[in-house]
């Protein structure tokens, strides 16, 4: 009985859906990881675009809408949750772990893999306000310091131009020029995108930085960390059936956002939390 109670175990197959979230549209980009990693998953996405950026908001305004979110995914029955941003994983992701009793998963700029990368021993990290002031990043900073010289550039403006579609124009280059030549000119070979908005970005900051910098975006080791918590606890959905997705917003303008950057037809609920 024991033998067929560890083999039972071992095929379970959880359909329940996996709730992700960001301040606004840039989680899309941990999403399509997650989509391409786990594609039987069902994934329910919600887009907080109404309080984005997170990065200026105080803590508990963060804390209060993560929080609050979660409950709202929490409510449609999910098995994990992604906090597909890095200023709410720096501000909230504790309480979440607190709060609820499955796999919470967050966000935090890819150091590790960027000090083992770098030639030149200077990575540079571009991130909103919000992640760089944070103690988590503070910890990181000191857990890498002295291995790399770590040089970080806030990026304010980036994740608006994001939430607004606008990955190319004047505005949006001016920008990203200004904040990679920043950390470039400083000897940085290697850079970090440390908000889940930037890799929508990636195209142009790698043209601006030039062919010899690497650019790093995290949402890879977020999916493999996913699969593994999911696998760990047996909580894979192991039909053979291709996973749905689902989107909500807290902002009605987000529909056209969120086609262009999915790349698909979708359809945008009203988050109305």
């Amino acid at each position: 009985m024991a033998g067929l109670v560890r083999i039972y175990k071992k095929n379970m197959s959880d359909s329940r859906p996996i709730g992700v979230f960001d301040s606004g549209v840039g989680g899309l980009s941990v999403l399509k990881h997650i989509k391409e990693l786990l594609p039987n998953e069902h994934l329910f996405y919600v887009a907080d675009s109404a309080y984005a950026p997170y990065g200026n908001k105080s803590d508990s305004e963060i804390t209060q809408r993560s929080v609050a979110i979660a409950h709202f995914l929490i409510e449609k029955n999910i098995k994990a949750l992604v906090v597909a941003c890095n200023t709410a994983t720096a501000v909230a992701i504790a309480s979440l772990r607190n709060d609820f009793d499955i796999p919470v998963i967050g966000m935090e700029p890819a150091v590790k893999p960027a000090a083992l990368q770098t030639q030149s021993g200077i990575v540079g990290i571009l991130a909103t306000p919000g992640t760089l002031t944070s103690q988590k990043f503070s910890r990181l900073y000191k857990q890498y310091a002295s291995d790399v010289e770590i040089i970080s550039q806030a990026c304010p403006g980036l994740v608006e131009q994001v939430e607004l579609a606008d990955l190319t124009g004047e505005q949006t280059r001016a920008l990203v020029q200004q904040y990679v030549s920043s950390l470039v000119d400083q000897g940085a070979d290697t850079l970090v995108l440390g908000c889940t908005h930037y890799p929508f970005l990636k195209p142009l900051i790698e043209e601006i930085a030039g062919e010899n910098i690497s650019v790093i975006d995290t949402g890879s080791a977020i999916a493999k960390e996913l699969l593994r918590q999911l696998q760990n606890k047996t909580l894979l959905n192991l039909d053979s059936v291709i996973g749905e997705q689902y989107f909500w917003s807290s902002q009605s303008s987000s529909q056209d956002v969120v086609h262009q950057l999915w790349n698909d037809t979708v359809i945008i609920n009203e988050l109305g939390i």
